[in-house]
Formats: C-alpha cells, sequence, structure tokens
C-alpha cells in the first residue's frame, strides 16, 4: 500500500548573508520555521532487479525527471540501502512550486521518508535479503544525502524551529516557538535567486563588505539568535553587544506584550531580518508594499513580525490572534494578492502529523 508524506512549507524567520567565498557560495545564518501548509508525496515501492524512479505531479511545472530534488534524495537513498527498487512518487502541489518556502526541498525529505516505509512494509515479502530494515537512523547519513541534494532539504530532517549556518545546510534544533498564525503571501511576481544572489554580491562590492567581515557578523549573529529563542539575553543589554545587530532595541525580560508569545518575550522580532530584502524590494518594489499590507504598522492589527521568505517572492506575516490573520488576508485581497492562512508547526507535531493515515 502507498505511504502518503505530509511535504511541509518553511518560512525564514531571518537571514543574514555574508560577502561571496571564492567557491562561490555565501554563509549565511537563518532561522528556519516550519508551517501547517504542505504539500502531500506519495510513495509506493518494491524491490527489483534494476532501479527505476517515475515521478508524477498535478502541477506541470514539477519537473519529473533527475532535476527533481525528490527523485535525487531517493537514488541516494537507495545507494546507501545498498538495494534496487521500482519508485513511483506522486506529488500533490499545494505549495507555490517557486517562492522561498522550500516546497521542492521539503517534497525531497518526505519522498525519503516514504521510501523507508515502503521498503521497510516491503521486507516480509523479502525475507533473503540481508538488510535488517531501511531506515537511516542515523541521522548524520540523512543529513549528508539532504545537504548533496540541496542547502535547505537538512531543516526538514529537523522540523521547528532551526538555526541554519554555513549554506543554510548546517542545521541545529532551536527551542520551539509557540504556534502563531501566518499569513503566506504569493504574489505572481517572480524573483530569481541567482539573480538575487548576483544583486547581493553587487551591494557587497559597493559597501565594502568582505568575506572576512562578514564572517565575524555571521558569528556574532549565531550566537544572538541561539541566545533570544532559548530567552537568555540578559536584561538591559545594549544593542550590538553579544551579537545583537546595532539596528536592535534594548531588549529586556520585562518586554510588554502577551506572554503567549516567545517571540514577543525575548524580543527578537525588533532586530530580525532578512538581507534579501535589501535588493529584490529594488527590482521587485510591488513586493515591498505587500510586506507593508502584512506588517499594518501601528494598527491593532499589526504584526508580531513580517518579511521576505527566502530570496522571495512569497512574504509571510505572523500573528497573536487568527482575527488578525484574516484581516491581513483580506487587506492581501483587497490589493489582488493571493494568500494563505496557516500556523507555525513545532517539532513534535510536525513529526507526528508527517505520515498521513
Amino acid at each position: 500500500m502507498p505511504t502518503t508524506v505530509r511535504s511541509h512549507a518553511k518560512i525564514n524567520l531571518g537571514l543574514y548573508i555574508g560577502a561571496p567565498r571564492p567557491d562561490g557560495f555565501h554563509a549565511l545564518v537563518t532561522v528556519y520555521q516550519t508551517l501547517e501548509m504542505h504539500d502531500l508525496v506519495t510513495v509506493s515501492a518494491r524491490h527489483a532487479a534494476r532501479t527505476s524512479i517515475r515521478i508524477t505531479s498535478n502541477d506541470r511545472r514539477v519537473p519529473t525527471d533527475s532535476r527533481n530534488t525528490a527523485w535525487k534524495m531517493v537514488e541516494r537513498g537507495l545507494q546507501l540501502f545498498g538495494v534496487s527498487a521500482e519508485v513511483e512518487i506522486h506529488i500533490e502541489k499545494h505549495l507555490p512550486v517557486q517562492g522561498g518556502l522550500g516546497a521542492g526541498s521539503a517534497n525531497a525529505v518526505a519522498a525519503l521518508i516514504g521510501l523507508e516505509a515502503e521498503l521497510q512494509m516491503s521486507q516480509a515479502g523479502a525475507p533473503e535479503l540481508p538488510a535488517p530494515g531501511y531506515r537511516l537512523t542515523a541521522s548524520s547519513r540523512r543529513l549528508e544525502i539532504s545537504a548533496q541534494v540541496g542547502s535547505d532539504v537538512p531543516l526538514f530532517l529537523i522540523g521547528g524551529t532551526i538555526l541554519g549556518l554555513d549554506r543554510g545546510q548546517e542545521v541545529y534544533p532551536l527551542p520551539d516557538i509557540e504556534p502563531v498564525w501566518c499569513v503566506v503571501a504569493t504574489p505572481s511576481v517572480g524573483v530569481s535567486t541567482p539573480q538575487a544572489f548576483r544583486d547581493w554580491d553587487a551591494h557587497c562590492a559597493a559597501e565594502g563588505l568582505t568575506q572576512e567581515a562578514s564572517a565575524v557578523k555571521l558569528k556574532e549573529l549565531s550566537r544572538a539568535y541561539a541566545s533570544a529563542f532559548a530567552g537568555n539575553i540578559p536584561k538591559g543589554r545594549q544593542a550590538g553587544s553579544s551579537g545583537v545587530p546595532p539596528h536592535s532595541k534594548t531588549v529586556g525580560g520585562d518586554l510588554a506584550g502577551p506572554l503567549g508569545s516567545a517571540l514577543v518575550r525575548t524580543g527578537i522580532t525588533s532586530w530580525i531580518a532578512n538581507d534579501f530584502e535589501r535588493v529584490v524590494f529594488r527590482q521587485h518594489p510591488s513586493l515591498a508594499e505587500i510586506k507593508r499590507l502584512l506588517a499594518s504598522s501601528g494598527t491593532p492589527e499589526a504584526a508580531l513580525h513580517a518579511s521576505l521568505s527566502g530570496s522571495g517572492s512569497a512574504l509571510f506575516g505572523l500573528y497573536l490572534t487568527r482575527e488578525m490573520a484574516e484581516a491581513a488576508c483580506a487587506r492581501l485581497q483587497a490589493a489582488g494578492v493571493a494568500s494563505t492562512l496557516t500556523r507555525t508547526l513545532p517539532r513534535p507535531k510536525y513529526w507526528g502529523q508527517m505520515l498521513q493515515p
């Protein structure tokens, strides 16, 4: 019987990017957060003399050959298992194919989880095989092959609130934030990630940001993120110390605001940002306007935080109540912008809901 896996989206609560490195990549510091909104990935697999992989989808834009991240992940998984199999994968898309939500990367992890379940179930039909099972229980092996597939694939092997370092593939679980309402705006405009990085490189050159200087900045920021999400920023600590960015506000333990949200208690929303906004908003001013609609600053319906996700073009806003989130959806609808109402998804629920009954 085929195995269906929920393939959840992610947003970047903050994203700081370094100057380009000699290897052509960029070091970064980010906080990923998984969301309830998801695709469905259905996998069927059976042992065979030769491996074959077939991908179908309800969305014609999804690659159905070896370019697909799910294909790459399954292929590497089978190699690690040391088995050959006929694998069929159907990707039912509900998430944007591109847009900074990690949909393709999440599909890859969902395909691997489905493959493991399928081979485990089919083991009884192949008792002659020496392997005791087909589950990559050693997380390091999963992380290794996922990093080969894509920089933001490993985060989906953790879920919840996650610190991402290096190219984003070095991931560490952070204390989960309490679930909050999230509105994801999906404008029709497209953003090229390679072009966004080229524009960022030009920005670094114009600002004189070197790789060495950005490495120091990113190290400080990684410490700041870890401290903030652990609630360990000392009361009265001045902005700029312990890696808190210079444009941040002083954060104290008695920060005013509803105690139901760690985002409010820690004050992290007063300084997290997405560096891509500096270059993407110049090329696509309409995205800056969408962020303004999401933020609704200075009103009773103001977002806890609003930002571009990844390089875009998706943007999001986080809200304390459903009513606030629905008001944001209404503002976007009036402006002709599509949106989805969802919630942030903590780690236990991420894994508890992954396999669909």
